[in-house]
C-alpha cells in the first residue's frame, strides 16, 4: 500500500515543477472555487426544496478561480524569496510572512474575487463595487479568523511547490463561504416613512 502511495505521488510529481506548476496551480484554483460552489449549492438546496443547480453559477466561479491561480502562484513565489524562512528557528521571519500575506494579498485577492463575479454575473463596475463594500468588512474579519494559523502552518511545514495546493485544499471549507457570501441576498436598508405616509396611518 505505501509502496503504491509512493508510486502515485512520483507520477504527481511532475505537475509541480516548472511551467506545469503554474497550470496545476491554476487548475485547483478554479476547480475546488467551483467545488466550494457545489458544496453551497448542496447545502441551499437541502433547506429549500425545488431549488434548481446553477451550473451557470459554478462554471462562473470556475472561470474567475482559474484567474486567481497565476495571481497566487506568482504572489508566493515573491514572498518565499522576499521571506525566505522554513521551520520553527525562523518564526519570527514566517510570523512576518504571515502578516504580509494578510495585509496585501487577502484584501487584494478578496477584491478579485468580488469585481470578477460581479463582471460575469453582468453587473457594473460600480453594482459590484457597492457590494464589495457593504460584504468586505464581514469577508475580512473572517478571513483573519481561519487564515493565519493555516498560513503559519503552511509557511513552517509545506514546501513552497506545494504551496497554492496546500492553499486550495484548505479554502474548498473557505470556498463555500465565499460562494454564500456572494451568493447571498443583502436585506435593503429600511427607508423611513415620509410625512405623508405618517399622516395616512394617524
Amino acid at each position: 500500500m505505501l509502496a503504491r502511495g509512493r508510486r502515485l505521488l512520483r507520477c504527481w510529481e511532475p505537475l509541480f515543477r516548472g511551467r506545469l506548476l503554474l497550470v496545476t496551480n491554476t487548475a485547483t484554483c478554479g476547480a475546488l472555487l467551483a467545488a466550494g460552489d457545489t458544496l453551497q449549492q448542496a447545502w441551499h438546496r437541502r433547506h429549500h426544496p425545488g431549488t434548481e443547480p446553477q451550473l451557470g453559477r459554478t462554471g462562473r466561479m470556475f472561470a474567475v478561480g482559474c484567474s486567481l491561480g497565476p495571481l497566487m502562484h506568482y504572489w508566493y513565489l515573491w514572498l518565499d524569496a522576499a521571506f525566505p524562512a522554513r521551520g520553527a528557528r525562523q518564526l519570527r521571519t514566517i510570523l512576518k510572512k504571515v502578516l504580509v500575506d494578510q495585509a496585501v494579498a487577502s484584501p487584494a485577492l478578496g477584491a478579485w474575487y468580488f469585481l470578477g463575479m460581479g463582471t460575469l454575473e453582468g453587473q457594473s463596475l460600480e453594482e459590484s463595487w457597492e457590494e464589495l463594500k457593504d460584504k468586505f468588512w464581514e469577508f475580512y474579519k473572517a478571513d483573519w479568523c481561519v487564515w493565519p494559523p493555516a498560513q503559519l502552518l503552511n509557511f513552517l511545514f509545506v514546501p513552497p511547490k506545494y504551496r497554492v495546493l496546500y492553499i486550495n485544499v484548505v479554502t474548498l471549507g473557505w470556498d463555500t463561504y465565499l460562494s454564500y457570501l456572494k451568493h447571498r441576498v443583502s436585506t435593503p436598508p429600511l427607508t423611513p416613512p415620509s410625512t405623508w405616509q405618517l399622516i395616512i396611518n394617524l
